[in-house]
């Protein structure tokens, strides 16, 4: 089973940039052209939050508009640039986008793997939460099926990964929570993230933890406690998860952008020793 993650698209309405630097909309299409021109192709779609910039009917509008031609389902949790009534009604037709009253939360049984995907926002905040509801729609997801295997999406992530300005608006609450959830839980075997904008990789409650790339710009790396933050123009990307029965999850970046090649293994027959 191949599943493809893809987050921070950080669309705006069209013919504005992100920052005023950022082509968030152009590159969003690059990636989806991109996801569309995969083969084989993905079974699934996930994107991981902020999916717009703003959370603006006009943007929710282009993002259903660019996800239409795709072939495979594409499920998506909110982001802390998200706006939930917007989100749900431009995709009022959705069912995993309305099924709850108060979360964007979803539950597929469809694929040899399980998909959760949790709601972490917190309204008019850039913070994470997992308040007490929102960890039990988790550990009811998790009992009712301890024998198979499962991966979790959620925007926010719960650890900190050294970038100051970001860990001031990861999962602040629930964070120990969802880890000892996590322990107690075995069957899942990773916790995708978006959010930071950054490829990052962690154990968490004895989980495989990532952060992938975003689609358009990327946090700049800075380890520095005094940086106050900046984005930086570095190659969009997004994840391609191989799940096999038996043999667990391989996980692929996928650059958005085409780049020269693809060059043969031709060796020189100048080179000492060849021929």
């Amino acid at each position: 089973m191949l599943i493809a993650q893809l987050t921070d698209l950080h669309l705006r309405p069209p013919g504005q940039a992100a920052y005023r630097v950022a082509e968030t909309n152009m590159l969003t299409e690059r990636a989806l052209g991109k996801l569309h021109s995969l083969r084989p192709q993905p079974d699934v779609a996930v994107i991981t939050g902020d999916m717009t910039d703003c959370g603006l009917p006009e943007e929710y509008a282009l993002l259903k508009t660019l996800l239409a031609p795709l072939p495979m389902p594409v499920y998506m949790v909110p982001g802390n640039h998200d706006r939930r009534d917007n989100l749900k009604r431009a995709f009022a037709d959705w069912p995993t986008i309305v099924a709850g009253p108060d979360f964007v939360q979803f539950v597929v049984d469809d694929y040899p793997i399980r998909l959760i995907g949790l709601d972490t926002v917190v309204e008019k905040s850039s913070v994470g939460t997992l308040c007490a509801r929102r960890l039990a729609f988790l550990s009811d997801a998790l009992d009712a099926a301890p024998e198979r295997p499962t991966v979790v999406f959620m925007h926010h992530p719960p650890f900190d990964c050294g970038i100051r300005h970001m860990d001031r608006i990861r999962l602040l609450d629930g964070s120990d929570e969802l880890a000892a959830l996590l322990r107690r839980h075995r069957q899942v075997l990773g916790l995708w993230c978006g959010h930071n904008h950054r490829q990052i990789e962690t154990v968490f409650g004895g989980v495989p933890a990532s952060v992938i790339p975003g689609v358009a710009h990327q946090v700049a790396f800075h380890l520095d406690d005094d940086h106050e933050g900046a984005l930086v123009l570095e190659p969009p990307a997004f994840k391609l998860h191989r799940f096999r029965t038996g043999a667990g999850i391989v996980s692929h970046t996928i650059y958005v952008e085409d780049y020269p090649g693809p060059y043969p293994f031709v060796l020189d027959p100048s080179y000492p020793g060849q021929s």
